[in-house]
Formats: C-alpha cells, sequence, structure tokens
C-alpha cells in the first residue's frame, strides 16, 4: 500500500461528531416507538381527508350512542365507528332504567387506548352539554327543572343537568321558608341567575320565577288599592312591632297597636304564620309601597259597646293590664281601661309607687271616679271602696291624746309618723327629745320603727296633724332645775369641743355647754375631748334648756376661798405671826402671776 493512502485512512479514523449535532439529530421517536414519526401537516391532510367517512370520530367530540349491551359491570356503546366503547355502569346510577337500545351522549376520551379499544366517556359528555345547558339558561332566562338534592348552610344543593346547583334559602319562595325539609328530593322548576366560570359555581332562584308570575298581579292590586279596602291576606311574617301580611304578591304591615282594641304584649297573641285574615288598609305612600293595615278596625271600637247605664260612683271590677310609678291602667272591659292614679290608691298622703299597691294580672274592685265617652277616658279609684278616715279624726284623735304609729318618712325638720293608713302627722325635730340636742331626725329614729306620739294640735281641714315624742315623757327639766342650780358642782365628760367650747355630758344624760375660757386647768392646761372633769354651774335655763358650766372657776372660786380663810385668821388674832401669813400670801401670788403668764402666752 501507498504511503499515500495509509495517510488518508490515518485521517478517517480520527475524524470526531460533534455530540450537540449528534442528539438534535437523533430520531427519538423511532427509537421509542418503533416506526418513524408521522408529520405533523401530514396528519392533518390525512385527518381531513378521512372527515366524514362512516366510523370515523374525534377526540374530545360528544356524539350520541346506542346501548347495545349492559353486563353486571359495564354499558357497551355503539358510537357507529369501527369498534364499541365501553363505559362503567357507575357513570349511569342517576338512571336506573337504563336499558338496551337507549340513546346515549359520549364523550370520545380516546380513539385508541394501548390495547386497541375505543375509550369512550358519559359522565363528561353530561358534564359538557351541562355546562353549554346551564349558559344557555342563563343568557336566554329559560326555565329549568332541577332536583333538589339536599340541605345545606344558607340553602339546598340542586341537581341541574347533572351539574350541583347552589339556592339561597332566600331564593326559595317568596315568604320566609322555616322547614327547608320540605322541599328535599322534590323537582322544581328554577332559574339561573348566576354563573361564576372561575369556581364552576351555579346560583339558581325559584323565587324569581314565583316574583314574574306575581309581578302582573301586583300591578293590578296596587292599582285598585283604596283607604277602607277590605282585604283577604296571609300572614308572612310576625316581629315584634307588628305583623306583615302577603296581600298577593303585595306587603302591608299591621303595626301591634292596630292588632287589637286591648293591649297586647307581642303579636303572636293575635296572630300566627300562614293565617288567613281580613284587614282594611289605613294608610299607604304615593308610590303605595309601604301599606299601612288594620285588623282591630274590622270590629266595633269597645267603647260604644260600653254599658250606656255605667256612671260615676259605679263600682266596677277588672285586671290591672299596665303599671307606672304614677299608677296603673285596669281594663274593666275588653278595650276599655280606666287609670288609677296613685293618689286615688290610698288616703295616705306620702308619696309612694302604685307597685306598693298593685301588680299586673291583680283583679280588682274600683270606683268610678270621672267618665268621658266621646274623649274614651276614665278615671278610678280604690281608697273611695273605704271610709275616709280624716270623717271622724277628732273623736280617734284628740288634741292631747296619746298613740302609737310607724315611722315612714323624716325630712330635715322632723318626723312623719303614720298613725293608720291614711292619718299621719308630724313630730318636729325639737318635739323628738327633751335633754337631746338633735341633728337630724335619723339620728334618734329610723324608717319603720313604732314611735309613741302626743297629739299636739289638729287641723281637720288641711288634714294636719301635729305631734310630738318628748310630750309622752316627763319633762327632765322640772327635776334638772332643782340638781343643777348654780353654783353646783357635776362631774361631767367632754363629748364635743370646738373653737367656742365644749359639749359636757353629766350621768343623767344632761349636756351643758362650757365657753373655752373656763376649759383651763388649774396647771394651766386646758380639758380636751374625752376628759372627765368638775364643772360648776354658771347658768340654767328651762326654757331654753340650756346649762352653762365651768371647771376653772372651780379652782379660781377655792383660791378665793383660801384668801378669805387667811385673812380671817389674821383678823380673829390667832396665834398666826404676820410672817405666816405673809407666806401664804406669798404662796397664793405667785400661783396666779404663773398663771396670768401663761395666758399672756
Amino acid at each position: 500500500m501507498s504511503e499515500e493512502t495509509n495517510t488518508q485512512n490515518q485521517s478517517t479514523t480520527v475524524e470526531t461528531v460533534n455530540p450537540q449535532q449528534f442528539l438534535e439529530n437523533f430520531n427519538w421517536h423511532k427509537y421509542e416507538q418503533g416506526i418513524d414519526a408521522i408529520d405533523d401537516e401530514m396528519l392533518k391532510q390525512f385527518e381531513t381527508a378521512l372527515d366524514g367517512t362512516v366510523g370515523f370520530v374525534k377526540e374530545r367530540d360528544v356524539i350520541e350512542g346506542t346501548v347495545i349491551r349492559i353486563t353486571d359491570r359495564d354499558a357497551i356503546i355503539d358510537i357507529n365507528s369501527k369498534s364499541e366503547g365501553v363505559i362503567s355502569l357507575n357513570e349511569f346510577r342517576y338512571n336506573q332504567n337504563l336499558a338496551v337500545g337507549d340513546k346515549v351522549e359520549v364523550l370520545v376520551d380516546k380513539r385508541e387506548d394501548s390495547s386497541g379499544q375505543l375509550v369512550l366517556s358519559h359522565k363528561k359528555a353530561r358534564v359538557i352539554k351541562a355546562w353549554d345547558r346551564v349558559n344557555n339558561a342563563h343568557e336566554t332566562g329559560e326555565v329549568v327543572n332541577g332536583f333538589v338534592k339536599c340541605r345545606t348552610r344558607g340553602g339546598m344543593i340542586v341537581d341541574v343537568f347533572g351539574i350541583e346547583a347552589f339556592l339561597p334559602g332566600s331564593q326559595i319562595d317568596v315568604k320566609p321558608i322555616r322547614d327547608y325539609d320540605q322541599f328535599v328530593e322534590k323537582t322544581m322548576e328554577f332559574k339561573v341567575v348566576k354563573i361564576n366560570h372561575e369556581f364552576k359555581n351555579v346560583v339558581v332562584s325559584h323565587k324569581a320565577l314565583i316574583e314574574a308570575d306575581i309581578e302582573s298581579q301586583k300591578k293590578e292590586i296596587i292599582g285598585q288599592l283604596e283607604k277602607g279596602q277590605v282585604l283577604e291576606g296571609i300572614v308572612k311574617n310576625v316581629t315584634s312591632y307588628g305583623v306583615f301580611v302577603d296581600l298577593g304578591g303585595v306587603d302591608g304591615l299591621i303595626h301591634i297597636t292596630d292588632l287589637s282594641w286591648s293591649r297586647i304584649n307581642h303579636p303572636n297573641e293575635v296572630v300566627e304564620l300562614d293565617q288567613k285574615l281580613n284587614v282594611v288598609i289605613l294608610d299607604f305612600d304615593d308610590n303605595k309601597s309601604r301599606i299601612q293595615l288594620g285588623l282591630k278596625q274590622l270590629s266595633a271600637h269597645p267603647w260604644e259597646a260600653l254599658d250606656a247605664n255605667l256612671k260615676v260612683g259605679d263600682k266596677v271590677t277588672g285586671e290591672v293590664v299596665v303599671l307606672a310609678d304614677y299608677g296603673a291602667f285596669v281594663e274593666v272591659e275588653q278595650g276599655v281601661e280606666g287609670l288609677i292614679h296613685v293618689s286615688e290608691m290610698s288616703w295616705s298622703t306620702h308619696l309612694r309607687s302604685a307597685q306598693d299597691f298593685v301588680k299586673v294580672g291583680d283583679k280588682i274592685e274600683a270606683v268610678i271616679l270621672t267618665l268621658d265617652r266621646e274623649d274614651r277616658k276614665m278615671s278610678l279609684g280604690i281608697k273611695q271602696l273605704h271610709p275616709d278616715p280624716w270623717t271622724d279624726v277628732t273623736a280617734k284623735y284628740p288634741v292631747g291624746s296619746v298613740h302609737t304609729g310607724t315611722v315612714r318618712n323624716y325630712t330635715n325638720f322632723g318626723v312623719f309618723v303614720e298613725l293608720e293608713e291614711g292619718i299621719d302627722g308630724l313630730v318636729y325635730i325639737s318635739d323628738l327629745s327633751w335633754t337631746k340636742k338633735i341633728k337630724h331626725p335619723s339620728d334618734f329614729v329610723s324608717v319603720g320603727d313604732t314611735l309613741e306620739v302626743q297629739v299636739l294640735e289638729l287641723d281637720v281641714e288641711n288634714r294636719k296633724l301635729n305631734l310630738g315624742h318628748k310630750q309622752t315623757l316627763d319633762n327632765p327639766w322640772d327635776i334638772h332645775e332643782d340638781t343643777y342650780a348654780i353654783g353646783s358642782v357635776h362631774t361631767g365628760t367632754i363629748k364635743d369641743k370646738n373653737d367656742k367650747g365644749a359639749v359636757i355630758t353629766f350621768e343623767d344624760g344632761v349636756e351643758g355647754f362650757a365657753p373655752v375660757r373656763f376649759l383651763d386647768k388649774e396647771d394651766g392646761s386646758k380639758l380636751g375631748k374625752g376628759d372627765t372633769a368638775e364643772f360648776v354651774v354658771l347658768e340654767f335655763s328651762k326654757e331654753y334648756r340650756r346649762v352653762v358650766v365651768s371647771h376653772s372657776s372651780i379652782y379660781k372660786e377655792q383660791e378665793k376661798k383660801n384668801v378669805k380663810a387667811a385673812v380671817k385668821k389674821a383678823t380673829e388674832g390667832e396665834k398666826t405671826t404676820l410672817g405666816d401669813l405673809n407666806d401664804d400670801l406669798a404662796d397664793l401670788k405667785k400661783k396666779m402671776d404663773a398663771k396670768a403668764k401663761k395666758d399672756k402666752k
């Protein structure tokens, strides 16, 4: 072999291939499938050529097929193709009566699976067709049938063309629905009112169909409405303030005050839901959208049926229906009420609440005080059923007589004492005690206490009684006049003290007053609150029940006595030297000077 040939062979052996280029040019389809790939454009041309050929179907097509055989698990469907399709019976659970020969819609899922079998789906076909029909119903307003499957929160689930749609509770009927279960497993007509394509949600309404049906009726009814017109309606809703009535597509309100001539606490005492009743039109607005109805106006006013012979002074019986602080309303006949003012409940002049005498529901007897048939007003009284206690008050409570009463109230100036129901009197604060200085009656008695009193004054015309408590006791000041004679000395305790002086309490309860200048002790200090000491009476007034005392006067009087005794010794010529006398006087002078110096400070 020549040298040139060898050189060429060596160059051929050394030549290399680019990996990237190799991978790009490699026939992967042939490697995986075993055959060359068919050009997409050629494949489209081939399918176009086959289009229209008997037995040719496209994937994702929804076509009609025929059930040719049913096994225990599957349904065999003929779609006039080269082979039949098999669909599980689970997709026909909604149709338990599926039979050979039935026409069903199917979706061509695959023309051939790995085993060459035609793959169909009835469920997918139903969904696609269902959405087409739902969208069309929404656009055109077509009425569709739906099967109510079950309840859910806020409404119901409805099967429409195989799609689960939501029926809100407010869209079931024009009137409020209280029992949703009555619609479960029923087929009803609906209108598709909303579709959310993003979340595949469908909302239907049965109420929209009803409203459409009654809209024409509503216009006709509204056009014929007149005040005073009587119509038949059905109770649609009951609230605490009134009743809504359906007049055949038009709603009206009966306010609670227009339901009955008698007082009621709630409308359900008179009517109930779905009840048929006749009502009268009382008023409506310009658009006739707010209609005011009445029920009680269809019956005569109870005042018109009131006994014509009933007059002032007659006794009536009735039931307490309303209570207020100022009185009670009593229903003497259905729809006829009278007011018993609290002042007509008792002969007592004390202001009290009606709740102290009666309560709602009580059956009571009363006397007619006023009667106005034109204005339909009546006032009653129950105290008139008993004699006026002031009629013979002079015989029962003469001036000077002593009685036991109950403390009902007190003010800053005295205490009101009730001797019997309707008769009470006032005990002034100055007539409560002979000895104690009382700042407020509550310091002496409490409401509810019993108190012995004496009648001091009696004014029958003005119904006033002046009473006294201290007058039922002996006046201790008659005795105190002798006990607390001027100059007498008594032991007492300082009860209270201020800038002017101190109040002194003695053993028998008598209180005296010591001015501040008379509170000095012998050592120059002053008596304080709580100190016990001896006091001399400087002044006594029985009329004003006043005793003025002094502590400092005691030792000052003793000093005077000591000086007099010293002088007396000297004048009587006793064996007292002049030096002794001077010594005594000098000691006395020192004490007086020390006292004067302290007072000056």
